[in-house]
């Protein structure tokens, strides 16, 4: 079995979205002839945004973790000027923001690149070059965000030039859609933009979530780098989908279930509008159910529209209860943040909306991957910000009658987890053979 040194800062205690991806793929490639060991900072030393202890139930007993230290500076941000001031991932709430957090947020843009988690990158180096020549280790996998994470990758490709490094980017690098809000200077930007293009150059392969991300990556730097981008979307497991039981049949209202991390960028205002021009319309009232972290902004967008009395604000939730919750619903939500490059966001929540097989509402670029996804697995349907009659009359269809479930057609299958992780287990062996599947 080929041994693969798998490098993630986000792993179990720590909660969210980004965990999911790594996580599964450790589970699934023993099945490809592939045995990771994980490489990641210790949780007490970690600034992780969320926390989900019971994650750490699906890391299999036969799994070496290695855990190392790490300097993290928004833990001392978060001592000195208080947690609210310290920058986090989509700025939610940055509207509303006081000196202190725009101060702090200067100081991320400017001071810590290419992200907060820099710190982490020395204690991983040391920690990869001695299971490398322990191990004899020949491939490195590195996931990101942080993107500084990539840049243990550069640093074991000095020591070890022969060394193979797949890049795997969930997210874009120098043009996420937050990017303007980190108010980086033109010494910050050339910076940041020299390390991406070190990584994308330099790495022998690079893993991305969607069509759109390489293509932008290909546009950037050419049909050489291009050639060796391969896209391996998020996925859901199977495995998940069928711990949940069936909910129970639901009566009287029809729900509409966000889950996730909602940020003032992502601005669902034409739900809240569709949802003021239907009250007394539908034949089930509605109800609007936010489960995780959601800024005040969206909060008050709700009030603005006069719609608050049909939301509930319900604080993150456990994975299995995430899941509870989508099966709970009637219609699920999904919501692209605005701004640069949002055709190219895929958040992992989607995949997962179509494993448990609810229409979905998005709201975002009806021509970016998440809205060709929905398309082609025939599961929803993505509007515009402004689309509110339409939103609304879609709505209708299906709150005015007892329609539920919906069977997503046209090969929503191939985003399985372990079917994923067959394709990157293919990448990792390199260009000489594949493994066998278990």
């Amino acid at each position: 079995m080929k041994r693969v040194l798998f490098i993630t800062y986000y792993w179990p205690p720590s909660g969210g979205a980004g965990v999911q991806r790594g996580l599964k793929f450790v589970k699934y490639l023993p099945a490809f002839g592939v045995e990771p060991i994980v490489l990641t900072v210790d949780p007490g030393q970690a600034s992780y945004p969320s926390l989900d202890a019971s994650l750490n139930a699906e890391v299999g007993a036969d799994v070496r973790v290695i855990r190392t230290r790490s300097f993290e500076p928004l833990r001392i941000l978060a001592a000195v000027a208080g947690k609210q001031a310290v920058p986090h991932a989509g700025f939610a709430g940055s509207r509303r923001e006081g000196l202190a957090q725009r101060a702090m947020r200067w100081v991320r843009g400017n001071w810590m690149l290419p992200d907060a988690r820099r710190g982490w990158v020395k204690h991983a180096v040391e920690a990869a070059d001695r299971t490398i020549r322990e191990e004899g280790i020949d491939t490195i996998l590195i996931s990101s965000p942080p993107h500084s994470s990539q840049l243990i990758g550069l640093a074991l490709k000095r020591r070890f030039p022969g060394l193979r490094w797949i890049a795997d980017l969930r997210d874009p690098w120098t043009d996420i859609y937050f990017a303007k809000e980190l108010m980086k200077g033109p010494r910050a930007e050339r910076r940041d933009a020299a390390w991406e293009a070190r990584v994308l150059q330099e790495a022998d392969a690079v893993v991305v979530v969607g069509p759109s991300m390489k293509a932008a990556f290909a546009k950037r730097y050419g049909a050489e780098v291009e050639r060796r981008i391969a896209v391996i979307p998020n996925g859901y497991d199977q495995a998940d989908i069928a711990r949940i039981p069936p909910a129970p049949a639901r009566v009287g209202t029809f729900r509409i279930t966000y889950v996730g991390t909602m940020a003032g960028s992502y601005d669902p205002r034409v739900l809240f509008a569709a949802a003021r021009r239907m009250r007394g319309a539908a034949t089930r009232p509605l109800e609007l159910r936010f489960v995780g972290s959601i800024a005040p902004e969206v909060k008050a967008l709700a009030r603005a529209e006069g719609v608050d009395d049909l939301c509930s604000w319900l604080p993150p939730v456990p994975h299995d209860e995430a899941l509870r919750e989508m099966t709970a619903a009637d219609m699920l939500l999904l919501v692209i943040p605005g701004g640069p490059g949002e055709e190219r966001i895929l958040t992992g929540k989607l995949f997962e909306y179509l494993a448990v097989r609810r229409p979905v509402l998005g709201i975002g670029p009806a021509g970016g991957d998440a809205g060709a996804i929905l398309a082609e697995c025939r599961a929803g349907r993505m509007f515009g910000r402004d689309e509110v009659d339409a939103v609304a009359a879609w709505i209708m269809g299906y709150a005015g009658t007892d329609a539920v479930a919906i069977r997503p057609g046209g090969g929503h299958e191939r985003f399985e987890r372990k079917v994923l992780t067959g394709e990157l287990a293919r990448l990792l062996v390199g260009p000489d053979g594949g493994p066998s599947a278990a």
